[in-house]
């Protein structure tokens, strides 16, 4: 791809380094944000600004969050006692988008995965096991994607949290095995969640 200018070409580089966005696109967004307004694009630059300085870790449950607190754990409505393990932040947002869980969560941000050299110390465990430990939490959901690698964590988790008086249940295999929780459509990870079940470790 030849370009006519450096700038576009600097800008088209900085896109197609985001996930999911080719050269081709990134190339009409660059045209695209060339044929608005001046503050059109100040402004876009300027929601970018502000989420890097202003965006921060929920300081209950990992989520991305405004404040030192996460919306969904300040909401008086939820049900505390019951939390939802997901992997990251899309998944997360996925169960919120079925409209049909009420309860909190807690965000792992990933999975054991000993290839890729991610170990239990590397992931928001220890959060985890204090939140229980504090004794308002009856069940602990664990929506993670059904890998190999979820499996595992599964298992660990179950492992570390069972004996400190918490149910464990896991989503229903509504979503497929080796499928991700972000694409799973909205009807089917809301009856996975709905029609969970214990689990037991062997």
């Amino acid at each position: 791809m030849t370009f006519s200018s450096r700038l576009i070409e600097k800008a088209v580089e900085a896109f197609a380094s985001l996930p999911g966005i080719g050269r081709k696109s990134a190339l009409r967004l660059v045209l695209h944000l060339l044929k608005q307004d001046k503050s059109a694009t100040e402004q876009f630059t300027a929601a970018i600004t502000a989420l890097r300085e202003g965006i921060r870790e929920c300081q209950v449950c990992h989520n991305l969050a405004d404040e030192a607190v996460c919306h969904i754990c300040a909401d008086a409505r939820r049900d505390r006692s019951l939390v939802c393990v997901v992997e990251n932040i899309r998944d997360l947002m996925a169960i919120e988008d079925t409209n049909q869980y009420r309860g909190v969560y807690h965000v792992l941000g990933g999975v054991i995965s000993p290839i890729e050299g991610i170990g239990p110390g590397d992931l928001n465990i220890g959060t985890l096991e204090e939140r229980v430990r504090q004794g308002e939490i009856r069940e602990i959901i664990m929506a993670i994607s059904p890998t190999i690698e979820g499996e595992t964590t599964i298992y660990y988790l179950s492992k570390k949290l069972l004996p400190l008086g918490v149910q464990v249940s896991t989503i229903a295999r509504g979503v497929a095995f080796g499928g991700d929780l972000e694409y799973a459509d909205e009807v089917t990870l809301g009856r996975s969640i709905a029609a969970r079940t214990p689990y037991i470790v062997k």
